[in-house]
């Protein structure tokens, strides 16, 4: 007999407050939500919710995500450590499940003296979503450090993509599966301590420019081509403009950030508002690198 979503009892949640699964602690219910343990029990899920015809969305660590009051249909499934969490190095390659945090990511290798992500310390989320997005800063983009990714495809297969089946820009990649199972990145090997320096420096450069004390889903928009969002934001004086219990921030424009009673229309009317003043005097369109259930 073919499985239900039902048949998950013991990982299944109805109507659970996604609000408590970002970090911008807003958005109504996923009429599915499910927290799977193993790598099989997530495949499992996931061949139950194709057979179903139900709708998927993958959550990670709700870093980047801004859900709408109604919620959400269909099934939420979250990816994110203890799931897919292994952490296997190989001489300078270090390979991550698709639910580790990039953070851990970061520590681990400069743990184990390898270099070139250090710089990516302080950037949140899961290191599925931060290739899927080619995360970055003002010196790496973790796409140039990709040499593959294990992937479910939107066919429900395995499958590793490598070589030409991969490629990067700014904040974006090729990769159209339904979700990354595993990443592998190429590394150096470095001094421990001069990683360790470096991963300081990068972290309190960030503390210092970016309200990372507030509530927020990180940068909201991309950088349009040689521009600065945060800077064309700003020159349209409307930092620290606020719509209800959400604001601008007034430590960086592009950031937004929310109060206790902010509601998901008061961050998309701010979205609106940013959308309109930069098109109105630079010519500008805005594209959002937050994701908008």
């Amino acid at each position: 007999m073919m499985k239900s979503i039902e048949d998950f009892s013991e990982i299944l949640q109805r109507d659970e407050p996604l609000s408590q699964h970002t970090w911008l602690r807003m958005g109504g219910p996923a009429q599915y939500f499910v927290t799977p343990r193993t790598e099989a029990e997530l495949l499992d899920v996931i061949t139950t919710c194709r057979n179903q015809q139900l709708p998927i969305h993958i959550l990670g660590s709700g870093s980047n995500l801004l859900v709408r009051e109604a919620g959400v249909q269909g099934v939420v499934v979250r990816v994110v450590e203890p799931l897919l969490s292994e952490v296997r190095i190989e001489g300078t390659a270090l390979t991550a499940g698709g639910g580790t945090l990039l953070s851990h990511v970061v520590a681990e290798s400069v743990r184990a003296g390898l270099g070139g992500i250090e710089s990516l310390v302080g950037i949140p989320g899961t290191i599925a979503g931060a290739v899927v997005g080619n995360s970055g800063g003002r010196t790496c983009d973790i796409g140039l450090l990709i040499t593959s990714v294990r992937v479910l495809t939107q066919e429900n297969k395995i499958a590793e993509r490598r070589g030409d089946e991969l490629s990067f820009s700014y904040r974006r990649s090729s990769i159209q599966d339904l979700l990354i199972l595993s990443a592998t990145l190429e590394l150096v090997r470095d001094d421990t301590e001069e990683l360790t320096r470096r991963m300081r420096k990068s972290w309190i450069m960030k503390r210092a420019t970016q309200p990372l004390a507030d509530q927020s889903a990180g940068c909201i928009f991309r950088n349009p081509r040689g521009l600065s969002a945060g800077s064309l934001i700003e020159q349209c004086g409307l930092k620290g403009l606020s719509i209800g219990t959400a604001r601008i921030s007034e430590r960086h424009s592009n950031f937004i950030v929310t109060e206790s009673g902010a509601t998901s229309n008061d961050v998309e009317q701010l979205i609106a508002c940013i959308q309109k003043a930069v098109a109105e005097k630079f010519a500008v369109d805005m594209e959002l690198e937050i994701k908008i259930w």
